[in-house]
């Protein structure tokens, strides 16, 4: 049995972090789904801008979009709805098959709107509603400004893909924003079956204290969050809370990994995958680690529900001088400031495009 199946048969989704038009169009995500028991797909600026910047794949949609008077953000986003409705329509069967539960595609939202909560609430509603794919994710970032535009577009009967958190205590954040929609919709009769996910960055960790801690602390920064989190996510599971919403009809709010691709050239390619493997659990990961699990990862056990070493391992950081609520909110700055420059460069790509073209 592949472990990407084993992976599957302990309750844990495979996601592909990755998006292209050649992907779709060469018939390999159809692959990866049927072969490698992949069951979803996220998408962000950085992987949009990568994909559209390498080769001539989007020229003739751009050049065409171009000659219909689209331009900047409206064109992109017309092109991101293309390759994201077709990758929804080819997972549609296996969202249909597991009741919603799987077979997802996430969608951010303008990363230039993440001090803006009305405009974010505003943006999500307008782009699911123009995808008419009822597995469509919208991401909205679990910062400051994210957290209440969450409650309000869970409210509004939007699935949300929680994005930009890093550490347990914005896992929580996220988790209680879901939890309020999911309340408020409960009182005002409405269905509370609002899927949601709660995307926790784990190899960022890893990179941001390599050079700040002795060798024997390296990669095990990200893994001992992801573990913290994960105890902290059960324990959510099982309290009283959500128990009420779980008789009332509602889904769980299901903890994602991602940055779940190596970054560290010493470290083994499936080092994320490896080590995170857990029932109830989601982990979106680059084409290239997917393979490399494929051909030589292992399943060799699950995330303990009650932390493991977490704690012991995070003190260890501590006294190396790592301040781990600091370094998480630098991380969110730092990836919401990533995305964005994603995000001009991308809207500059396609300027350069449409006038070339």
């Amino acid at each position: 049995m592949k472990t990407t199946q084993q992976l599957h048969d302990l309750g844990q989704r495979l996601w592909l972090d990755n998006i292209t038009r050649e992907l779709l169009a060469s018939g390999t995500l159809n692959r990866y789904i049927g072969e490698l028991a992949v069951t979803g797909l996220t998408s962000n600026p950085t992987i949009f801008d990568k994909a559209i910047g390498e080769g001539d794949c989007y020229d003739a949609a751009i050049q065409q979009k171009t000659a219909a008077g689209q331009s900047g953000e409206a064109l992109f986003l017309e092109l991101a709805l293309e390759d994201l409705t077709e990758a929804a329509d080819l997972f549609r069967p296996i969202h249909d098959a597991s009741g919603g539960m799987d077979g997802w595609v996430s969608l951010e939202v303008s990363p230039l709107l993440v001090n803006d909560t009305a405009a974010t609430i505003a943006a999500a509603k307008k782009l699911y509603e123009h995808a008419q794919r009822p597995n469509l994710f919208i991401k909205i970032p679990g910062t400051r400004a994210g957290i209440p535009a969450i409650e309000e577009a869970i409210f509004a009967g939007v699935p949300v893909n929680v994005t930009l958190l890093f550490s347990k205590a914005h896992y929580l954040a996220a988790a209680e924003a879901y939890l309020r929609g999911i309340e408020r919709r409960v009182a005002a009769g409405l269905d509370p079956k609002i899927a949601s996910v709660a995307s926790v960055f784990i190899s960022r960790w890893d990179v941001a204290v390599k050079d700040k801690v002795p060798a024997a602390l390296h990669n095990q920064l990200g893994i001992a969050v992801a573990k913290q989190t994960y105890q902290a996510y059960r324990e959510l599971l099982a309290s009283p809370r959500w128990q009420a919403l779980v008789s009332a009809g509602a889904w769980p709010q299901r903890v994602l990994w991602a940055s779940t691709g190596t970054k560290d050239p010493d470290a083994p390619e499936t080092l994320y995958i490896d080590a995170l493997a857990a029932p109830d659990t989601i982990n979106t990961v680059p084409e290239k680690t997917l393979l490399a699990f494929a051909e030589h990862g292992k399943v060799v056990g699950e995330l303990p529900v009650d932390g493991g070493d977490a704690e012991n391992v995070l003190a260890e950081f501590d006294k190396a001088g790592v301040n781990v609520e600091q370094l998480a909110a630098v991380l969110q700055h730092e990836g919401a400031q990533s995305f964005a420059n994603s995000w001009h460069n991308l809207l500059d790509r396609i300027a350069s495009k449409s006038a070339g073209l």
